[in-house]
């Protein structure tokens, strides 16, 4: 398994600091099947707590994953509960489109991808998997 986040998750990330392990133990609840729900097109919705309170207080994040391949995990949004209910249906199509042709994309164009610093490969844990 492979995790990314893209530009604009590893900012959100860093602000709520979340740690990679947090993230890497995120993605391996994603992959299990562990998630709050499935918005269609490789999209799932997941629950994090916020660090000292429960997961009602918490984050949604927005994770683009395909089960039939398993092999990359990328973080795309997130949001507090609080701030927002839902991501829009406008929201969600964009994100939809974001994670199949990042989920498509061949080692190549992933690499070049990982060299623009659109995304960001969370490797600190990759012993874990």
């Amino acid at each position: 398994m492979r995790v990314f986040t893209n530009k604009w998750f590893s900012r959100w990330a860093d602000d709520e600091e979340f740690s990679d392990s947090v993230l890497w133990a995120t993605a391996k609840d994603v992959v299990a099947g562990n998630v709050e729900g499935s918005l269609g097109g490789c999209l799932f919705k997941k629950r994090i707590p916020r660090e000292g309170g429960g997961k009602r207080s918490g984050y949604r994040i927005i994770v683009g994953y395909r089960k039939s391949d398993g092999s990359r995990v990328v973080f795309l949004y997130a949001f507090a509960k609080n701030d927002k209910a839902n991501i829009s249906n406008k929201e969600k199509t964009a994100l939809q489109l974001t994670a199949k042709d990042f989920l498509s994309a061949t080692n190549k164009q992933l690499q070049a991808l990982l060299s623009t610093m659109k995304y960001r490969e969370i490797t600190a844990h990759e012993q874990d998997s």
